[in-house]
């Protein structure tokens, strides 16, 4: 947004400076959206006060200048009550006739809205934070102050960098894509050529103060942006709690609700844009680079006599700690859907141990008479219908026909394949196996087969399988293929070589 936005009324010329979010564009700033910011906003409201100066001074050196985000009530008071005995020495005594306690309690009631108060887990101590509508105040109000310098290449070149990000983002055409990043690297070609040749372009120091400065002043803006976005996600914490404790339906409805809204939030651009910042920030490679490059910087000659806050030097960590601010907001929402689903199974617990509890009272009541007849009956648990259609038509059975007129005979089929069956002693298998494993911590398969050829051809080979599987622990490599060979005879009692080949099994030790 090239430009400023201003508009008039009774407490003077608002400004909002080109740094206002793009939504500005889409509000028309027309007299009765003025007038409701003007009835509503805490912003408004706090340029208007009679103690503006006195609040927007104090919350700026005690949470902006310095970057805090939580403060603890005591130490908060102890620093007003230093501020306002400051102020009565040079304005008198009659200046600011209430505690610091009080100004507190003002400015953190609902109908002003300029500090938060409330309570950290764990703590029974309250704290204060800062509201994103005090923060913009005090944004608007450092503005009013005049600049020294005001640089304008740099923004002119940021604006130039984003179009052309947009630009390559979005064009889909490849050889347009291809032609532009050769075209880049030409000129990464000729600038290496000509530091080759001897000419190293520098910055000059005007260059070097219009560039920090606009590094400054975003810097700021981004602490200022997570305390809005903490606000956004706090907002939807607070409804969810108050959705949960006037709910009266299923859980599962809630929490449909509930989820779905979440969904809504983070799947915003603002809640997208946030997650990336927060991933590409947790890198510790972008950490370290962005702590040498401070360094860098505020050691250029150039930049010394702008006296920079030394708290630049740790800004990605400034960046680091509001963010996790926002999460924890996150995390605080993740634990009252789990305190609500605890919450539901502890009474409903509760519920049957209450029904059951009184089931035995009753039982002790009538244990002495007991009810003569039937005094107890449990309905079916779920009804039974039949119907008529669902019935099997009649079948008409099948009627067996038995020939008893049997004559004897004799078959000429041979008996001798019912007793040759094949017999493997499983035991003596097994202690072959540990046998060979006394002295080993592992063995394969076809190494205890060498050792122990087969007599029973397959079969045994079978049971071998069955003994690596269920008797030993055992691992397979299908890398390397054993070859296990046997003899049997075959009909004509002639000795004929078999073999199989398998994966190499191996049997450990335990």
């Amino acid at each position: 947004m090239c430009g400023s936005v201003l508009s008039t009324h009774p407490c003077g010329t608002l400004y909002f400076p080109a740094t206002e979010p793009l939504r500005t564009l889409t509000v028309p700033l027309d007299y009765d959206t003025l007038h409701s910011l003007r009835q509503s906003h805490p912003a408004w409201r706090l340029l208007c006060a009679t103690n503006a100066p006195l609040i927007g001074s104090f919350l700026d050196r005690a949470f902006i200048t310095p970057n805090q985000r939580v403060i603890m009530e005591g130490d908060l008071i102890e620093t007003l009550e230093d501020e306002l005995f400051a102020r009565r020495e040079s304005l008198g005594e009659t200046a600011f006739p209430k505690r610091a306690r009080e100004y507190l309690a003002d400015w953190a009631a609902p109908e002003q809205g300029w500090i938060r108060r409330y309570y950290e887990e764990g703590s029974d101590e309250p704290v204060y934070d800062l509201t994103p509508a005090t923060e913009k105040a005090i944004a608007w109000l450092n503005t009013l102050i005049s600049r020294q310098f005001v640089g304008t290449e740099s923004r002119l070149m940021t604006l130039f960098e984003l179009l052309r990000q947009i630009g390559e983002g979005t064009d889909d055409d490849p050889e347009s894509r291809r032609a532009d990043l050769l075209h880049r690297r030409a000129q990464i070609d000729r600038q290496i050529q000509a530091i080759d040749d001897g000419h190293l372009p520098l910055l000059d120091d005007t260059s070097i103060r219009d560039r920090f400065q606009q590094f400054t002043s975003l810097a700021r803006e981004l602490l200022s942006d997570f305390r809005e976005v903490e606000d956004n996600f706090r907002q939807l914490d607070r409804e969810t709690r108050e959705r949960v404790a006037r709910w009266e339906g299923s859980k599962g409805e809630l929490l449909a609700e509930i989820l779905q809204e979440r969904d809504v939030i983070t799947g915003t651009d603002q809640g997208r844009s946030f997650q990336a910042f927060f991933d590409y920030l947790m890198s510790p490679a972008r950490q370290e680079e962005l702590g040498e490059l401070l360094s860098t910087v505020l050691d250029l000659p150039a930049i010394k006599p702008l006296a920079p806050d030394p708290r630049l030097r740790k800004v990605h960590h400034d960046w680091h700690i509001a963010a996790e601010h926002a999460q924890s907001t996150v995390r605080g929402l993740s634990r009252q859907l789990r305190q609500f689903l605890d919450d539901q199974a502890w009474l409903e617990n509760r519920r049957i141990l209450d029904l059951i509890k009184h089931i035995e009272q009753h039982a002790l009541d009538v244990r002495a008479e007991a009810p003569r007849g039937e005094f107890f009956s449990v309905d079916g648990l779920s009804p039974v219908v039949s119907l008529p259609m669902e019935r099997p038509m009649f079948v008409p059975g099948l009627r067996s026909v038995v020939n008893s007129d049997l004559s004897a005979g004799v078959s000429d089929t041979q008996a001798q394949g019912l007793y040759n069956q094949i017999v493997v002693d499983r035991d003596a298998l097994v202690r072959h196996a540990y046998d060979q494993l006394q002295e080993r911590d592992q063995i394969s398969l076809g190494e205890l087969v060498a050792a122990r050829p087969l007599s029973e051809g397959l079969a045994e080979l079978v049971v071998w399988l069955q003994i690596a599987d269920t008797e030993f622990a055992s691992a397979t490599d299908d890398a390397i293929r054993d070859t296990i060979v046997w003899q049997v005879r075959d009909d004509g009692g002639k000795l004929v070589q078999r073999k199989a080949e398998l994966p190499r099994i191996v049997l450990l030790r335990a």
